[in-house]
């Protein structure tokens, strides 16, 4: 079975897939393509920007299509474009968004972990909040006119863990 964790940042995401990796030591887990592509020599502006967000779109569909069965990724191509989105809502994504389309099929479960009220992680303003909110809200909308199995996780570490598992779990034998 193929996981994608997708939010906007500081959720959780990362800290739900090293917690998810203990308990399904038969998956692979690919870490979020920002760290595989600096650690690659990629440089990222110093604020994020567009193309930043779309070199990691480009990575993060390339990890999905490569990738055998029993994975969890952090973070997925939705997740990109709607930082594209968020941060230039004048740049046509209709092609990337038909791309992403094709690459989600690859997907048998979108785990969503939102911004949640009361907020559960401090964000300073150097981690731009106001971005990150912007970016949950559009995940919020675009999420479901994707076609894969959804899960939206809330509460304590161990809670979303529970919650992600016993989806796992009801959803039956992994391709």
């Amino acid at each position: 079975m193929k996981l994608a964790i997708t939010g906007a940042h500081r959720v959780g995401k990362t800290t739900l897939v090293e917690k998810l990796q203990e308990y399904l030591p038969e998956y692979d887990s690919r870490i979020e393509p920002y760290y595989e592509l600096e650690a690659s020599g990629y440089e990222f502006s110093e604020r994020p920007t567009a193309d930043d967000f779309l070199n990691q779109l480009e990575y993060s569909m390339q990890q999905i299509l490569k990738s055998d069965t029993n994975v969890i990724f952090d973070r997925c191509p939705i997740d990109f474009l709607a930082y594209i989105h968020a941060l230039d809502e004048t740049r046509n994504i209709q092609s990337l968004y038909n791309r992403i389309e094709d690459t989600m099929k690859e997907i048998d479960l979108i785990v969503f972990v939102p911004v949640e009220v009361p907020d559960l992680i401090l964000c300073q303003e150097s981690d731009l909040p106001k971005l990150r909110y912007k970016v949950n809200e559009i995940l919020k909308n675009w999420i479901p006119d994707f076609d894969i199995a959804t899960i939206k996780v809330k509460g304590t570490l161990l809670n979303r863990r529970d919650q992600v598992l016993g989806k796992i779990s009801s959803a039956g034998t992994p391709r």
